[in-house]
């Protein structure tokens, strides 16, 4: 086997809405776009989006790292996503890590190094 490429897929209610939350908030690029499947990008990596999602709240697995998790956390929640908790400082680790949902239920975290 020769894995090409690693896609990390969420389901999504509304596409129109996805898009614009992941591209405009979260920065990614978009590679492929359709009513029930599209292809996000940065980088190597590769967030899909599947259209039949019911907008129920659910977990992920999800991480995106950046550079300030205070000024994400704002943007996440300007764009249409809801903030779940933090930042904080979890004990032991050398992160500042926040959890929050998209516009579509999605559930990731957010975190900084420290």
């Amino acid at each position: 086997m020769k894995v090409e490429t690693v896609k990390y897929m969420l389901m999504v209610q509304d596409m129109d809405r996805a898009l614009s939350f992941y591209t405009g908030v979260i920065g990614l690029k978009v590679g492929y776009q359709s009513e029930f499947w599209s292809e996000l990008s940065f980088g190597d990596a590769v967030v899909a989006l599947h259209g039949g999602g019911t907008g129920e709240t659910e977990e992920t697995g999800l991480i995106f790292q950046v550079d300030d998790i205070d000024a994400a956390v704002g943007e996440v929640a300007q764009g249409g996503g809801k903030i779940i908790s933090g930042p904080s400082d979890p004990p032991g680790e050398p992160i500042r890590l926040a959890r929050v949902l998209d516009p579509e239920g999605n559930a990731f975290s957010l975190d900084q190094r420290k």
